[in-house]
């Protein structure tokens, strides 16, 4: 198998599990409040990170990162997991996961708002008209297509899942200037989070109840949310750079078909009839993300 179908293949395999991820946040809920179920995800998470690492051969990374970058992932824990996530999972259990999911998945259009400011980046008319298209997506979701009445279904559920992308794309814009190994980088991230989850966990609900559904449904978000995905996307972004790779845009467009195909389990799993409003919303956040990526090719004879 040469580099470009192991990067495709691992693409894949990586959308199809990511694809399963909100259908699981929605079982979780049902037995976990959303910050028993960030502790409980966030334990298996790095249990999967540094399994992986050992596979790897690759923990000795975490010796030679020097105390500023070590500094730096103990920061970028306090936004991944510890604040996104609590205000993730408070957004799907507010939320039906047909919509919380796309809300959420708007991430790419505000890491582009955000790089204006923080890292100075220019706004064309095209990313400007990406923007639009994307956040027209957020109210058809989000009014369930009544868009003139302008009648949010649960308006603390989107602001929470929108108020999410802004930390994830701070943590990205802030984790470019992280010189660490990737995966090193975010088992610490995780590792310095945990305690902050712990702690909010004890003060302001109790610990999980040890019952096999809610343990399993967290170890699945831990596992396949937080950890064995993240190195197989890395894994197939690795073989896409090789010279017969294909190229890194051609596995990364794979992951838009990460929400729909997310929708076909949220319908027969977690049981939700997918709204026309949904996929017609889903339809304007997925072409403004693809505008957004879009770069014309110049004339090869300019």
């Amino acid at each position: 198998m040469n580099n470009r179908k192991k990067a495709l293949v691992f693409g894949l395999v990586t959308v199809a599990i990511w694809s399963t991820v909100a259908s699981a946040f929605k079982i979780s809920l049902r037995h976990l409040d959303p910050l028993q179920l960030l502790l409980c995800a966030c334990a298996a998470s790095i249990v999967a990170l540094t399994s992986v690492m050992a596979f790897q051969g690759t923990l000795g990374e975490l010796r030679k990162m020097s105390r500023g970058a070590v500094a730096r992932c103990g920061l970028l824990g306090a936004l991944n997991p510890f604040l996104y996530y609590i205000i993730l999972f408070k957004a799907y259990d507010l939320l039906p996961a047909q919509e919380a999911q796309p809300l959420n998945y708007t991430w790419a259009i505000t890491l582009s708002l955000l790089a204006v400011p923080l890292l100075g980046q220019k706004m064309s008319l095209k990313d400007m008209a990406a923007i639009l298209i994307s956040y027209i997506g957020v109210i058809v979701i989000s009014t369930h297509g009544e868009i003139l009445a302008l009648e949010f279904s649960n308006l603390t559920g989107v602001a929470l899942a929108l108020g999410s992308t802004i930390i994830w794309a701070l943590y990205w814009i802030f984790n470019t200037k992280s010189k660490a190994d990737p995966m090193a980088g975010l088992l610490l991230s995780f590792l310095f989070g945990f305690p902050l989850i712990l702690a909010t966990t004890l003060i302001f609900s109790e610990l999980p109840p040890l019952k096999i559904g809610a343990i399993l449904g967290a170890t699945y978000v831990g596992f396949f949310e937080m950890g064995f995905t993240f190195a197989l996307w890395l894994t197939a972004m690795k073989y896409a750079a090789m010279p017969d790779g294909g190229g890194t845009a051609r596995v990364a467009n794979l992951i838009f078909l990460s929400p729909f195909i997310s929708l076909i389990f949220i319908h027969f799993i977690v049981g939700e009839d997918i709204l026309p409003a949904t996929i017609t919303g889903l339809g304007f956040i997925i072409a403004g993300n693809a505008l957004m990526q879009y770069k014309p090719k110049r004339d090869s004879r300019s």
